[in-house]
């Protein structure tokens, strides 16, 4: 009789020769479908990607991986084949005790992974963070939140371990009342105490500077005291949540003080936050600088749009669906608008700001990002390299306007009314010039010279002050070639449009027209909506969330490369160079939709720019 599965894995796996398998149901857990004695039927693919976790299960419970148990005291000795095992494993000197052979850590499969589980492959191994700049608002809002939801949905180890790096007279238990405060005003998740407190015990804090070699020697030591007391096996990520001036610094300090190289078999990770250089030139020394410490593979530079939900859905909307592909090329589409619209001014980061601007800040990376998942071809894989082939693709093939004093714009918010109130313009912000030529909005027209898009212009812009809070990617048709209505039943017809809102109503639009009901044939657009939080159960993680197990796990696929940095600062060094040559920055009264030159630059054209 041919035996049972479970029979059959037991007998090949050398772990079983110390007693019986050790299935979920002996570890107290309640037995899966993979414990079953049945022929298992083939499951999905087991490549595919995280399903939805419960999160309302235990953090520990469900991060904690199998650990080794000893076998009851009455087992019998293994026979046959496994005793001859046993003994070749014997000490020379062993008593009675029957020893366990050990396998190798690369031979070594989780016995409770299930290819059908979509969860647990998204669970971080044994692993830290460490973050540069910890007391920072990025820090305090976004980063340690993202930390503890991550924990509180059970998809970091129950040892993760983090260390806080800043200018603070600080000790740990300090450090443990910052994070606990930034977790309880701005994490996602509901707090409870028991992830809280498997959380705090992994904390550390090292004060000094970014040029104190004495800090850095209290780094490592904390770095190491938490690998043997966490069993974070060496594997630690480095998040310089910092002014950009300071990343080379910090990276060079990392590979003098040893800490840019982890243990055999661990690994070594560095995380940035844009801007990426300011233009071409600093943006290649910076990658000359970093990449002298860390490998091109080792670096993770956070976009956070591409951590979005609705960003990623770009990808399974086109590739995953055949209604959408066939007429997404310039046979069907008229134009497309990407839009990155702020209802606020700078507020306090007048000294960051002002030198950098809108394009710099947003258009040369979240924007142009956008347009290349928007306009890419289906890659061959999901996967870093295969996106990072096609994002390239699109980025090599973008052709700048001729004439760019007609088809870009810049301006600056002045004196309006937003929110009920009267607010200041840019040049009378606190710290800022009243001469400067810092744009806080921006907007130009690009072209894609390749077969799919030609002929198709992109709008892109993105502003301060501007109507309401909302960033979108509008793919606007072209009308029907003809028409067997008359002009009075089509008057209020406009274009057909596919509209995928990024935020803050994350979902998508489909815009189309149809009959008005009555006795007469009238046309009018409809809309039809897809929203997140209506379509699924469960909520939308906050893009760092995303990102730092991405980094945790070295999954590149929303990071953008290098290559795809220096190739937006190309495209955006020209028009830079042609408004620092002309004239200052137009004005748009703060709380409306930007100056009235942008309108004019889609007139031109015979277009104008969507209301969001």
């Amino acid at each position: 009789m041919s035996k049972k599965p479970t029979e059959a894995a037991a007998q090949a796996s050398p772990a079983a020769d110390t007693g019986p398998p050790a299935t979920a149901a002996a570890r107290g857990r309640a037995p899966t479908a993979a414990t079953k004695p049945t022929t298992p039927s083939p499951g999905p693919d087991p490549n595919a990607g995280p399903g939805p976790t419960d999160d309302r299960a235990p953090a520990a419970t469900r991060a904690q991986a199998p650990e080794s148990r000893s076998a009851p005291p009455d087992r019998k000795a293994p026979t046959g084949t496994a005793a001859a095992r046993t003994k070749e494993n014997q000490a020379p000197d062993a008593g009675a005790d029957v020893g366990v052979p050990v396998a190798a850590a690369a031979d070594w499969v989780n016995p409770l992974r299930d290819p059908r589980d979509r969860r647990l492959p998204r669970i971080a191994g044994p692993s830290g963070l460490v973050i540069f700049g910890v007391t920072g608002d990025l820090s305090r809002k976004k980063l340690m939140p993202a930390v503890y939801d991550l924990a509180n949905r059970g998809l970091l180890p129950p040892g993760f371990s983090l260390v806080g790096f800043a200018r603070r007279d600080w000790e740990d238990q300090d450090f443990a009342q910052v994070v606990h405060d930034a977790v309880q005003d701005h994490a996602r998740t509901p707090f409870r105490e028991e992830v809280w407190q498997q959380l705090s015990e992994g904390m550390r804090f090292v004060p000094g500077d970014f040029d104190d070699d004495t800090a850095f020697k209290h780094l490592r030591a904390a770095v190491e005291d938490l690998d043997s007391s966490r069993g974070t096996s060496g594997n630690f990520a480095f998040y310089l949540s910092v002014p950009p001036r300071f990343f080379p610094k910090v990276v060079q300090q990392l590979k003098k003080h040893g800490l840019a190289e982890g243990p055999r078999g661990s690994w070594r990770r560095a995380v940035i936050e844009k801007p990426f250089g300011h233009d071409l030139a600093s943006a290649r020394e910076l990658n000359r600088i970093v990449h002298e410490v860390f490998d091109p593979e080792q670096v993770f530079r956070i976009d956070h749009y591409l951590g979005k939900e609705t960003v990623q859905n770009i990808l399974a909307l086109r590739f995953a669906n055949q209604m959408y592909e066939p007429v997404w090329n310039r046979h069907y589409v008229d134009h497309v608008q990407i839009t990155m619209a702020e209802d606020i001014g700078i507020g306090g980061r007048a000294g960051y700001y002002d030198g950098i601007g809108a394009a710099r800040d947003v258009l040369q990376n979240h924007l142009l990002q956008l347009m290349a998942l928007t306009a890419m071809e289906e890659p061959i894989a999901f996967d870093a390299e295969a996106l990072l082939t096609e994002k390239l693709k699109v980025l090599k093939s973008v052709r700048l306007p001729e004439d760019l004093g007609a088809h870009t714009v810049r301006a600056q918010y002045a004196t309006g009314w937003q929110g009920g109130r009267q607010v200041v313009g840019y040049l009378q912000e606190e710290g800022i010039n009243a001469r400067s030529k810092t744009d806080t909005y921006a907007a130009l027209r690009l072209e894609i010279d390749n077969r799919r898009w030609a002929g198709v212009p992109f709008y892109l812009r993105t502003g301060k002050r501007l109507g309401r809070r909302v960033t979108e990617i509008a793919v606007v048709f072209q009308r029907a070639p003809h028409s067997p209505f008359d002009s009075t039943a089509t008057e209020e017809l406009g274009e057909n449009a596919i509209v995928i809102r990024v935020q803050p109503d994350e979902g998508m639009t489909v815009r189309f027209g149809s009959k008005v009901p009555g006795t007469s044939m009238e046309i009018r657009d409809v809309t039809m909506d897809f929203a997140y939080g209506e379509s699924f159960t469960e909520s939308s993680p906050e893009a760092y969330e995303r990102l730092i197990l991405d980094v945790l796990l070295g999954d590149a696929n929303l990071f953008p490369r290098h290559q795809e940095v220096e190739e937006s600062w190309k495209i955006l060094d020209p028009v830079e160079a042609y408004w620092d040559d002309h004239g200052r920055p137009a004005q748009y009264p703060a709380g409306t939709w930007g100056p009235p030159e942008a309108d004019e630059m889609l007139a031109r054209d015979g277009r104008s720019w969507r209301r969001p």
